[in-house]
């Protein structure tokens, strides 16, 4: 939903899960999945492709990507070799929040199509050897879903307690400032509580106002989601992943109190973050989710849990397989490494700082759990341009390199749509060309405090997640292959150059270049299961680790950076290597190039001979 952790204040951190406490899991599929080539899970071996919809492909000329514009766009992701398409939200919506204000779970909004469509999409999918998972969004609904409606329709409203409602502070009237319930700052900034005059009381938003949260502590609201889920499985979808789902257990006070967070500078709000990440009742509520949904039924199910401020120790929890709660998480850490406190105060990422991220994170889940691995996504601006170099002389090598880096971890990839192609930020001139509640919203509250208008208009450019939802650039058309009628946000002007037509009978591409690590982990299981261990962890340019896996041994080594290094010198080791991919054609042995990346075999049985 989004990327930021959480509203910070100076030194906020997650509260502690309290492992101890939680339920002991039941039902099938508990048993802990042993991780042998030939009896992993399927996902492991897999590579997930997230579609952003209204940005991917649009059919019928309104300028907005729909269903009809996936199914014709499917052929693109078979040529690539993914396993899983990830779709966000098509649900219906006001599209407060592009489609993540859901105002009912088991339809299509015509924005996108039908459910007819939909049911189309899951068989071609099939077909194709593809899996479907599905976006859950339940942390939250749409202020116009029918629950919602009901719930405020009267303070005796049977669907009263389905979300968070609670009277003004004690001493103050309604709608006066500091009459809110608690002091928490939203996402979206401002506080995350709206005052309805006609109930007298506030309802409870983590993000927009028209985001009410759901009372997870209410078991008819449990009982609904789960019915929901089982429709659309019972529908051919495959699983699902689910949207800031560490936050639906809220730590409520015998009394029903909620508590304060401690200031957060600068403003009059408090990060809350400590009562709605990883609550008391989140291993509960997921377990339970296990049971009622998922165990006893033929699969097989990925589940994907989206938590912002999850730890290592938390996540090794969330994902162990004898606790049944999710399959695997997606965590921030890495995506936080950029900026100080705020993603609207970006500072240059350290190499090492992203080794001993990504580092803990694999010897953390070694043995238990799994992890997700992403650069991109929806609410992240484009890799190339973040942590890459998108000038013109190393867009192509750094796209190349990130993605072996990435690829090449431990754990199930995600690309996200135009990853492939080397997609960059979008030169936005004005605060105007944004559309994005959070940027929106971001340059309003700066404005208000005073801020220098260029400083805050430079950070949007670099971090807005309107930089992920610009259209995906097919050809060199006018609108790039993605409508024929007028976008809803306007296409890079560097489509004319980075396109998928361009691309695709490139052999020195992006988009080749992605099918080859996609292959890569297919074809050799040390890829998807092998042991992790970093090298040169003190190095500020080369990122380097190996992975072993029954005696087969890979030198992953990739140079971060515009700045030559000499191979043999830091790595002796790869003098006896066989390169299997690379992303640099005639390469030196002992010169790691600018952006170059070399995945070297150095035991018995390898070898696709996918040099680039």
């Amino acid at each position: 939903m989004t990327d930021a952790p959480r509203p910070m204040g100076a030194g906020s951190a997650p509260r502690p899960m309290g492992a101890g406490s939680a339920p002991r899991p039941m039902g099938a599929g508990s048993a802990p999945r042993p991780m042998g080539a030939g009896s992993a899970p399927w996902w492991t071996s897999a590579v997930a492709y997230q579609v952003y919809p209204r940005s991917f492909q649009d059919s019928d000329g309104d300028g907005i990507g729909d269903l009809g514009g996936i199914l014709q766009r499917l052929d693109h992701l078979s040529d690539l070799g993914v396993d899983v398409l990830w779709l966000s939200p098509v649900y219906p919506s006001p599209q407060a929040d592009n489609g993540y204000d859901i105002s009912d779970y088991q339809g299509i909004d015509p924005l996108f199509g039908t459910l007819e469509q939909l049911d189309e999409l899951i068989e071609a999918l099939h077909a194709r050897g593809m899996k479907l998972l599905m976006d859950l969004v339940v942390n939250h609904t749409s202020d116009e879903h029918p629950w919602f409606v009901e719930s405020r329709s009267s303070p005796t409203s049977a669907k009263r307690d389905w979300y968070w409602w609670r009277p003004p502070r004690a001493g103050f009237a309604g709608g006066d400032p500091g009459a809110e319930p608690t002091n928490w700052q939203s996402f979206f900034s401002g506080p995350t509580w709206t005052y309805d005059e006609a109930g007298g009381e506030y309802y409870l938003h983590l993000f927009d106002r028209k985001q009410p949260d759901l009372n997870w502590e209410n078991p008819e609201v449990r009982q609904a989601v789960h019915a929901m889920m089982r429709w659309w499985l019972d529908r051919g979808v495959d699983g699902f992943r689910m949207d800031v789902i560490n936050m639906i257990s809220k730590d409520v006070a015998d009394d029903g109190h909620l508590h304060d967070g401690p200031p957060i500078a600068g403003t009059p709000l408090g990060d809350g973050s400590a009562s709605y990440l990883g609550g008391p009742r989140i291993h509960e509520f997921l377990q339970e989710m296990h049971r009622e949904v998922f165990a006893g039924r033929d699969g097989p199910f990925l589940t994907v849990g989206e938590m912002p401020g999850v730890t290592v120790e938390e996540a090794r929890l969330f994902t162990d397989p004898a606790r049944a709660e999710v399959d695997m998480v997606f965590q921030f850490e890495h995506v936080g490494l950029d900026h100080e406190g705020s993603k609207w105060r970006p500072v240059p990422l350290r190499l090492r700082d992203l080794k001993a991220s990504f580092g803990r994170w694999q010897a953390g889940l070694a043995d238990v759990g799994w992890n997700s691995l992403y650069w991109d996504n929806h609410d992240q601006p484009r890799a190339v341009s973040r942590f890459g170099d998108d000038s013109p002389e190393y867009r192509r090598d750094s796209a190349t390199c990130l993605a072996t880096l990435l690829h090449l971890h431990r754990g199930t990839p995600y690309v996200y749509q135009g990853q492939e192609l080397g997609m960059a930020n979008f030169p936005f001139a004005s605060v105007d060309d944004f559309r994005d509640v959070e940027s929106v919203n971001h340059f309003g509250t700066a404005m208000v405090a005073g801020e220098d208008p260029a400083a805050v208009l430079d950070a949007l450019r670099r971090m807005s997640r309107d930089n992920a939802r610009t259209p995906v650039q097919w050809d060199a058309s006018p609108h790039a292959g993605f409508t024929t009628g007028t976008p809803w946000l306007p296409v890079n002007p560097d489509h004319t150059e980075w396109n998928a037509e361009a691309q695709r009978q490139d052999p020195s591409s992006v988009l080749a270049h992605y099918r080859r690590l996609i292959a890569l982990r297919h074809e050799n299981p040390v890829v998807a299961l092998g042991d992790f261990a970093m090298l040169l962890p003190d190095h500020d340019d080369v990122y380097a680790f190996t992975r072993t896996l029954d005696g087969e041994v890979l030198l992953v080594v990739c140079n971060v950076s515009r700045t030559p290094h000499p191979l043999l010198e830091l790595l002796p080791e790869a003098a006896d290597g066989r390169l299997l991919l690379g992303n640099l054609a005639d390469e030196d042995p002992d010169l790691l190039r600018a952006w170059e990346a070399r995945v070297l075999g150095l035991g018995l049985g390898l070898g696709l001979g996918l040099g680039a």
